[in-house]
């Protein structure tokens, strides 16, 4: 868990300048998937190779919303962009969302993040609302994405 919370820190801030919040918040999205963490409908997976991790996905419960799962944390490094992780790493998020009873995902991306939204779109998630905002040191769009399973 640590991996997860670290290298999104540090590729947000390589390549977006987004600043020590971020990391923070991914911090506190970890703690609470391990603190609150149902087996029968959440999940957190972290691709590998030769023993090197080079993505995440998790799936938790909307805890305000029944039937509603949050798709969150989906990385893919760098060195394997390109190849199909991300949109593998999607597909096993939601193939375990079906099988543990979920009638929606939801998600919150922003704007920027273009080659992620491009795998949420071939997924079939569908643009539900957009908001300017400022966080983690920069002007951005947040997004709010759902699928209907």
């Amino acid at each position: 868990m640590g991996w997860v919370v670290s290298r999104h820190g540090e590729l947000y801030a390589r390549e977006y300048g987004w600043d020590e919040h971020f990391e923070a918040l991914v911090a506190n999205l970890v703690a609470e998937f391990v603190t609150n963490f149902d087996a029968q409908v959440e999940r957190c997976w972290i691709g590998e190779c030769d023993g090197e991790r080079l993505g995440s996905i998790f799936l938790v419960r909307d805890r305000d919303k029944q039937g509603v799962a949050k798709l969150r944390m989906l990385l893919v490094d760098p060195s394997t962009r390109g190849l199909g992780l991300g949109k593998a790493l999607v597909r096993e998020c939601l193939e375990f969302a079906r099988k543990a009873g979920y009638r929606r995902v939801s998600l919150w991306t922003v704007s920027m993040l273009s080659a992620a939204i491009h795998i949420y779109r071939q997924a079939g998630f569908k643009l539900i609302s957009e908001e300017q905002a400022h966080r983690f040191g920069v002007d951005m769009v947040d997004q709010i994405w759902e699928l209907e399973l």
